[in-house]
């Protein structure tokens, strides 16, 4: 009625195949797909080999490592580490490349204030009183033997 004519089918481009246009292509958003279990894996390896190359980093420099992911119900310290009388805790980010970043601008406001309270109740599991206190970021950035450890002392 005067307002032309109303495609019945979705638009696709040439050669696009019609199929596709149900719920794989519905929305943008990656919320609520399921990831391959593949890419956790991947993820979680990748991670484990970075934190075990900041330790590494840290006993070189003289460090004791005193623990590694500890878990409460808010969260996670990846690595503490004690050095004349200053405990040290770190949050290691790692990632196979630079290419959106540094690994330390993971390291939000919010995720600094989840670990003091992390650590205020690590050590009040583990009885330290009266200590030296330093936040450490640790970024490794790479896989294998061309990974690259950079650690921020005093971070925040």
């Amino acid at each position: 009625m005067g307002v032309g004519h109303v495609p019945q089918e979705p638009f696709r481009s040439e050669g696009e195949n019609p199929q596709l246009q149900g719920r794989q292509r519905r929305g943008t958003s990656a919320r609520g797909r399921v990831r391959p279990r593949s890419g956790l894996n991947h993820n979680r390896d990748l991670g484990s080999r970075g934190e075990q190359l900041v330790v590494d980093w840290y006993r070189r420099r003289g460090h004791d490592i005193v623990d590694r992911n500890w878990r409460c119900r808010d969260g996670e310290i990846d690595i503490v580490a004690t050095q004349a009388n200053v405990l040290v805790f770190c949050e290691v980010k790692t990632r196979a490349t630079d290419r959106f970043g540094s690994p330390a601008h993971a390291v939000t406001l919010d995720k600094q204030r989840r670990l003091r309270r992390l650590a205020v109740a690590w050590m009040s599991a583990h009885g330290f009183r009266n200590v030296r206190l330093r936040f450490d970021v640790a970024c490794v950035i790479g896989v294998g033997d061309d990974a690259r450890v950079d650690v921020i002392e005093s971070a925040f």
